[in-house]
């Protein structure tokens, strides 16, 4: 079956269908990670995206229930180049077709992905629609696409985040990926707010030694604190985080009762926000596994895993948040820490999946906050 996607631009592509029929709208982004698709496709800081994968064959190893980020995919959208017709896996129970076509997600394949992404790497992130059919309209696919609200100033949390609390279960911590180089002296409590949450970040914390309870996004603040956690963690999400104003307030007040605070990607923004700076929004973002990030206190480089649209502005920090790790593909803010208070966050993701495991040591780093208090 025929598809087409269009750009806000004018720009459009012919290709094939890849997944489910219909229509897809949302911002269209660029992936550049060799694996993990499956990963991708079901992390909620893509939710209302477009996903372009620049890595030319997709679904090679077809799809496995255990390698889920969540409890569904959670694009809005999905564009690759070549779709494997089969799945070449032990672990494999689908084909990547096949699994698309059953969570509703349209996808278009057998386009210049290459093109493609040099045009959103030009001209920014734009709004897009994939359609599948016969007899498809370039010019009304392009004029829906400029209908589409604009990522800035939308709140895509409150559509991904847990509708309840909810325990994590222990689990080995050599059961998924890497067993920890350190696991807390006694089972820890953290509590976590859930903007979008990867299931890999409970698993890696689980993993330290950490029993963790998740809670919605907007819950008050004081809902965590009356719990007297051990350490507290605001996770990933998807979209803009000055309009989150609930989760902001929070973390106000997070940061101002001196229980240790660990936040990642859209985490991390909005602690920046809470102690004082602002953010604004990325050209084209960073979205891969394979970003490279300073350490500013001791030199060393790490090979992350990113996914965000967004970054704080180092300008406009106040005098007690330190700036701890920098992106060296542009210089943004890949990490903050206060001075006065026990509150670090980092922009990328230390639990990766898909990705590298340099950053793992991030979650040594929140016990021993935790732990020296």
């Amino acid at each position: 079956m025929e598809a087409l996607l269009a750009l806000e631009d004018g720009t459009w592509f012919r290709g094939i269908a890849a997944g489910a029929e219909g229509e897809a709208c949302g911002e269209v982004v660029f992936n550049t990670s060799m694996t993990g698709y499956q990963e991708v496709l079901t992390d909620p800081s893509y939710a209302g995206q477009i996903v372009t994968m620049t890595c030319p064959e997709i679904g090679n190893y077809g799809v496995s229930p255990h390698d889920v980020e969540s409890r569904a995919p959670q694009v809005a959208g999905f564009i690759i180049r070549d779709a494997s017709p089969v799945a070449s896996n032990w672990r494999a129970e689908s084909t990547l077709h096949e699994y698309l076509v059953a969570n509703r997600i349209v996808a278009i394949a057998d386009i210049d992905t290459r093109a493609l992404t040099r045009r959103l790497r030009s001209g920014g992130v734009m709004r897009g629609v994939i359609a599948t059919g016969d007899g498809l309209d370039a010019g009304a696919l392009v004029a829906r696409a400029h209908a589409i609200p604009p990522m800035e100033g939308s709140d895509l949390v409150s559509g991904v985040t847990s509708d309840a609390v909810f325990d994590w279960p222990p689990e080995d911590p050599g059961e998924f990926g890497v067993p920890p180089e350190r696991r807390a002296r006694r089972r820890l409590k953290i509590a976590a707010y859930d903007f979008g949450m990867k299931w890999n970040i409970l698993r890696r914390l689980s993993a330290h030694g950490c029993d963790v309870r998740v809670y919605p996004a907007t819950t008050p603040a004081s809902d965590l604190l009356a719990t007297s956690p051990d350490g507290i963690f605001l996770s990933n999400g998807p979209g803009d985080p000055a309009p989150l104003t609930y989760a902001i307030a929070n973390a106000e007040t997070l940061v101002a009762s001196n229980v240790p605070v660990f936040g990642i990607c859209l985490g991390h923004q909005v602690l920046g926000l809470a102690m004082g700076g602002k953010t604004f929004k990325l050209k084209f973002g960073h979205r891969g596994a394979n970003h490279p990030v300073k350490q500013l206190e001791t030199g060393k480089i790490e090979i992350t895993s990113q996914n965000h649209g967004f970054a704080v502005d180092p300008k406009s920090l106040p005098d007690d948040v330190e700036v701890t790790h920098v992106n060296l593909y542009d210089g943004t803010v890949e990490g903050l820490r206060h001075r006065s208070h026990p509150v670090f966050c980092v922009q990328y993701h230390p639990e990766a999946s898909p990705g590298p495991h340099d950053a793992d040591y991030l979650f040594d780093d929140f016990l021993e906050l935790i732990e020296r208090g």
